[in-house]
């Protein structure tokens, strides 16, 4: 009889372990799931950003391609009015939607990014003086695609001849070779030197 009763005892506490190691389980299951939806509906899933900071960057790249596809056209005056649109969408983004890290790092780009952008919407009939800048804003704007996303497919292109052959890049919505830096002299000059997606 003592043995029965022993052994009851042993049956019920190990039914209890199991129960509470399930329950344990399933509350941790619960926990992972969560976490994976709050994140796919709230960031990128590519530059950790939010959908705000993607539309500010898609805008940002709208004025910028405008402005590039001006000097491939060698229309100076279309590119002074697409720099103008792109230092206001440079100040649209909302800088409180970022971590203080991306803050800093966005703030340092906007600076030179709005000072190159100023610079060629002051200066048409210019249209060497809004090259010189536009080499400069690219860098920036290519700094600000990697960080943040770009909202779509970019191509970085290369044009090794400008500036006494020291060559400068440009970005662009297509593979095929159009140049901002010479226009009609040398449309096709440069090639592509990554996909950034």
């Amino acid at each position: 009889m003592k043995n029965v009763i022993v052994l009851a005892l042993v049956f019920v506490v190990y039914s209890g372990v199991i129960i509470t190691a399930q329950q344990e389980h399933q509350h941790q299951n619960k926990k992972d799931a969560t976490v994976v939806t709050t994140k796919g509906d709230t960031t990128s899933a590519s530059h950790n950003v939010s959908p705000k900071i993607t539309a500010s960057m898609k805008e940002i790249i709208e004025h910028y391609l405008h402005l590039k596809n001006a000097l491939v056209n060698d229309n100076s005056k279309d590119a002074a009015a697409s720099g103008k649109e792109l230092v206001a969408a440079l100040g649209k983004l909302d800088k409180n939607s970022l971590s203080p890290e991306q803050r800093k790092f966005y703030e340092d780009v906007e600076e030179d990014a709005k000072e190159n952008a100023e610079h060629i919407s002051e200066n048409a009939g210019k249209i060497d003086h809004q090259r010189e800048h536009f080499d400069m804003l690219t860098t920036d704007v290519y700094d600000l695609v990697k960080e943040f996303g770009g909202g779509q497919v970019l191509y970085k292109l290369f044009c090794p001849m400008y500036n006494d052959k020291k060559g400068a890049y440009w970005l662009s919505e297509s593979k095929t070779i159009k140049n901002p830096y010479y226009g009609k002299k040398m449309l096709t000059c440069g090639s592509v030197k990554e996909e950034i997606k």
